[in-house]
């Protein structure tokens, strides 16, 4: 990776500002990087070299007289391959889209980015229609990790990821509707915020319903406060989008963690790590405490909820695929299709009982903050495993939540959950992430907390 395809949007639009470096010049960077590593990564099912080009030019332009939109602006993006993109073939992994279109709208998260004038250079793989915690599908393939390419990134934001690790654009906005955009961004050294539910807005609903969310994937905790600005402001498609904030995410995040209180659970009572990873992140517990926060090794605060979590993922799958007939579902991943069995087996009786776990684990963890201010946990208990499975084991393979236990109940509670590079093992050399967890509506904190945590060299 250049110098150039690594810094981060914080960086270049200092650099923008002090005329050191163009958009043109970051964006040339990036299409380099793509043309260089995507073949091996791929990373990418689009990429529009000359709009992405013409993007560039026009905030240049911007920076030069002085009017540009922000530190977003002719920031070199990527956009998962799950949101429209005026334009572009929006074709969420599956046979089952027609790339012909038309194609005449934004997502709103791509809206806000393109009105603050980011440079939009392509679209992201996706598992077909997300469903997974890895990253390939049949009418894409595999997508790699940058850091070692016979390893997989995650998913199912894995190809976002995979694009911001290896230079292919400065930052991208993923999915994330049980870790999806933390997984991805734990296995490929970068950082993952899924925030508050609602605060990004969402069209059109996905079948998931509250498990669904949008988030940055970045290089650093502040660039992803600076994408939040753009990106978590309303828009009049979705009627549950909170309103406007007053202020910026990044007002305050420097300010450190000294005085919060952590409870730091390393397994939430249910899971089980790979050794390398709970002392990493054993040792970023120890980092934040030298930060000056109260930690507290905690007791478990709820069971494991993953069979309502099955119950609602899998009844969002059948409604995924309800409106195919038998013809089209044989060009569907016969495990996708098996999720869709059991989706369409489930009662309206059944589908509630999983929401009212998803109150009482809300519940338990208003009461939790009444005590702690901040919950951390690894992001995922183990580090990124071959490319092409679908989990670290064989009897992982079917249901990937059984691997990834500590980011979905945080979808089903709908707060905000950051994902923060927390060091690599020593025997293979990959990165393991911390999760840290907030309140619904205090992203900020959260925010704040992993700022702190990737600065701590500085702070010393």
């Amino acid at each position: 990776m250049s110098d150039l395809a690594g810094m981060t949007a914080a960086e270049l639009a200092g650099a923008y500002a002090r005329r050191d470096v163009s958009p043109v010049e970051a964006t040339r960077a990036a299409l380099a990087a793509i043309e260089e590593r995507d073949a091996e990564l791929n990373a990418f099912v689009l990429v529009d070299a000359d709009a992405a080009l013409r993007s560039a030019a026009e905030s240049e332009a911007r920076w030069s007289a002085g009017t540009q939109r922000g530190r977003a602006d002719g920031v070199p993006t990527s956009v998962k391959d799950l949101e429209r993109t005026r334009g572009w073939p929006t074709l969420r992994g599956t046979w089952l889209a027609d790339e012909a279109g038309p194609w005449p709208e934004d997502s709103p998260s791509v809206a806000r980015l393109r009105e603050a004038g980011a440079v939009l250079i392509g679209k992201t793989t996706t598992p077909e229609f997300g469903w997974k915690g890895v990253t390939d599908s049949d009418r894409f393939g595999i997508t790699r990790n940058p850091l070692d390419p016979a390893l997989t990134p995650g998913g199912s934001s894995g190809g976002s990821a995979a694009a911001v690790a290896a230079g292919m654009g400065t930052w991208s906005v993923g999915t994330d509707g049980g870790g999806s955009v933390r997984v991805p961004a734990a296995f490929t050294g970068t950082v993952g915020f899924k925030p508050t539910g609602d605060l990004i807005a969402t069209y059109p609903p996905g079948s998931n319903g509250l498990l669904s969310h949008r988030g940055p994937i970045t290089r650093t905790v502040l660039d992803a406060a600076i994408m939040l600005d753009v990106i978590g402001r309303p828009d009049p498609r979705d009627w549950a989008a909170l309103p406007a904030r007053d202020g910026s995410f990044t007002d305050g995040i420097e300010e450190g963690v000294k005085g919060l209180t952590i409870g730091y659970s390393p397994d939430l009572g249910y899971g089980r790590n790979d050794p390398e990873v709970a002392s990493l992140v054993a040792d970023a517990i120890d980092a934040l405490a030298d930060l000056g926060a109260h930690v507290t090794e905690i007791e478990p605060i709820f069971d494991d909820p993953v069979e309502a979590f099955q119950t609602l993922w899998c009844a969002g799958v059948a409604r995924t695929l309800k409106p195919y007939g038998p013809d089209d579902l044989t060009r569907v991943d016969p495990a996708l299709l098996e999720y869709a069995e059991k989706g369409r087996g489930i009662t309206a009786v059944e589908y509630l009982d999983a929401m009212a776990v998803c109150a009482n684990l809300g519940l338990q963890m208003a009461r939790f903050h009444d005590k702690y201010d901040l919950l951390a946990t690894p992001t995922v208990p183990c580090v990124a495993f071959p490319a092409g499975q679908n989990g670290p084991a064989p009897e992982q393979s079917q249901v990937w939540a059984s691997w990834t236990p500590y980011t979905y109940p945080f979808n089903m509670t709908r707060q905000p959950a950051l994902s923060v590079p927390c060091g690599r093992t020593r025997s293979a050399g990959l990165p393991a992430g911390l999760q840290l967890v907030g309140p619904r509506h205090q992203d900020a904190r959260v925010l704040r907390a992993g700022r702190a945590y990737e600065t701590r060299g500085q702070q010393a």
